[in-house]
């Protein structure tokens, strides 16, 4: 059974005869977006799009945390006067393009372009309104009269102490306007004396104001393992996964469950772990701008190669992806398989249905696929670096059939991101060069290449069907039937002669995308 199937059955199971469930996750605001993020939009989003196909009302929640203080400069803004905001909430400080409403706003915009054209529509509460509005109230109370009842589950769930004057709550410095370089001092039920520290963190530098203020309605905002079960019960949450580093032994999970069984007897969502999404081997990381961001992996891949991606791979299990390499061709691959079982009307073994079911969920454009020819993207990258091929043209002898207009919206799209893989990532043997004229290092090849070419030469003007199939399968006759010649010499005197490469593209289909004239002369030139 595919993995959100399978979620879900143990969802309806643990939930038994409720009809509504509430789907969170959320990303802090504090730089671009990384493509590891995505994975969380993709497995919450299809738990709630798998649980409306079994008729329940599920809402899709993602929440912009804006309230959270600056504590890592992104990469692009050194040097642009933002020490100074070190240490605000992320809704306080100027957009860096001056437009946005503020600086979450900012990279919000990014990342939920690139949410919306997954194809997801999740409701986008912002942390600052939770807090503004009096939602995480109760709450933040709590915090403060349950001070050294949530020391002790930090002692015993994760190992770690804090000291007597530590606090759960962080206020809003009414002088400087800094939230994570304050302490608060004691708490008398409505207000809270408060110290801004100055060497409190190592990101932000306190004013030393000593102040009271009421902590409710915005004007302080809870610590992030205390802060987390407070959204899972101010959102009235029913499921919510998150990453291997909040799920490790003592980590955040094991926390915000332990407050909420013991401090704020509040219900525990359903938990979905789910492991790292690399990138070139490096976990992500907004705040130290390791990795691609999620803008830049989306502009080089289609919305639903995109969720294909997140969706292949089971949540327990890595996702390693490195844009540099091969990873982009064999996904298109990988993906093409997966809708030829979609398509496939006879029987399926369990890794099959799993893939058409991979196939069906990574749906944007049509919610019930229409069949159409998928080009293999690395045949695409060839022929369009030929100029003298037409692209409809030569997919359309690949098919062995009329392209219908499905098939053709098919091939522009694919050649839109073909044409961006050669120009940002794809390795050099992916980068052809027709030879009109032979090339020079031709004259390198041995007597017996030499041969070989004309061999070759005198069998293709014979042959009558220019179909690569055909082709191919003659070039391996004419190899099997001189026992001299070597595959590799054989093959890399096609390269040499076309493509000025010692390696290349299927030769068989590669000729065959060639005029018969063209190619035959040009294996004639070495005599």
């Amino acid at each position: 059974m595919f993995w959100a199937d399978e979620i879900v059955d143990n969802i309806l199971e643990t939930y038994t005869g409720r009809n509504t469930f509430i789907v969170r996750d959320e990303k802090t605001l504090s730089g671009r977006v990384h493509i590891g993020s995505v994975r969380g939009v993709v497995i919450h989003g299809i738990i709630a799009q798998v649980l409306k196909e079994r008729g329940k009302e599920a809402h899709f929640v993602y929440e912009f945390n804006d309230y959270d203080p600056m504590d890592g400069m992104p990469k692009e803004l050194e040097g642009r006067g933002f020490n100074e905001y070190m240490g605000k909430p992320l809704c306080n400080i100027p957009s860096p393009d001056g437009k946005a409403e503020n600086f979450a706003e900012y990279y919000g915009v990014e990342f939920l372009g690139v949410i919306k054209e997954m194809g997801f529509d999740p409701e986008l509460p912002r942390a600052s309104q939770a807090y503004k509005k009096g939602k995480m109230n109760d709450w933040i109370k709590l915090a403060l009269t349950k001070n050294k009842e949530i020391r002790e589950i930090y002692k015993r769930v994760s190992g770690s102490e804090k000291p007597d004057h530590w606090s759960p709550v962080q206020v809003i410095c009414e002088q400087c306007g800094k939230v994570g370089s304050t302490d608060v001092l004691s708490f008398d039920g409505e207000k809270v004396k408060y110290r801004c520290t100055k060497a409190k963190v190592t990101w932000a530098k306190g004013c030393e104001f000593e102040g009271e203020i009421s902590p409710f309605d915005g004007n302080a905002e809870l610590t992030w393992k205390v802060e987390w079960p407070a959204k899972w019960d101010a959102y009235d949450v029913t499921i919510e996964g998150s990453g291997k580093d909040h799920n490790a032994a003592g980590g955040s999970h094991d926390i915000g469950v332990e407050i909420c069984r013991n401090i704020s007897h509040t219900e525990v969502p359903f938990n979905i772990p789910y492991e790292f999404f690399l990138v070139g081997g490096k976990k992500m990381s907004s705040s130290k701008g390791i990795g691609q961001t999620a803008r830049d992996i989306a502009d080089q891949l289609p919305p639903e190669m995109l969720r294909f991606l997140m969706l292949k791979t089971k949540p327990n299990r890595i996702i390693e992806f490195d844009p540099e390499g091969e990873t982009i061709p064999r996904l298109f691959d990988q993906h093409d398989e997966a809708a030829k079982w979609y398509f496939h009307e006879g029987e399926k073994d369990v890794v099959q249905t799993d893939q058409a079911r991979a196939f069906e969920l990574s749906q944007v454009r049509d919610e019930t696929p229409q069949e159409r020819f998928l080009p293999r993207f690395s045949q695409l990258v060839f022929i369009i670096q030929i100029p003298r091929l037409d692209v409809y043209g030569e997919v359309a002898k690949i098919k062995g059939a009329e392209l219908t207009d499905l098939d053709r919206e098919e091939i522009d799209l694919r050649v839109e991101y073909a044409k961006k893989w050669l120009e940002n990532y794809a390795p050099e043997k992916y980068r052809y060069v027709l030879q009109e004229e032979c090339p020079a290092s031709a004259k390198n090849l041995s007597d017996l290449q030499k041969q070989f070419a004309r061999e070759l030469a005198d069998m293709l003007d014979n042959l009558d069907n220019w179909e690569g199939e055909t082709i191919h399968g003659q070039i391996h006759n004419l190899v099997k039937g001189n026992e001299d010649y070597t595959p590799k010499d054989c093959f890399q005197t096609i390269y040499t002669l076309f493509l000025d490469k010692t390696f290349g593209p299927q030769a068989g289909w590669f000729l065959s995308a060639l005029d018969k004239d063209f190619v035959i002369k040009r294996l004639r030139e070495l005599t």
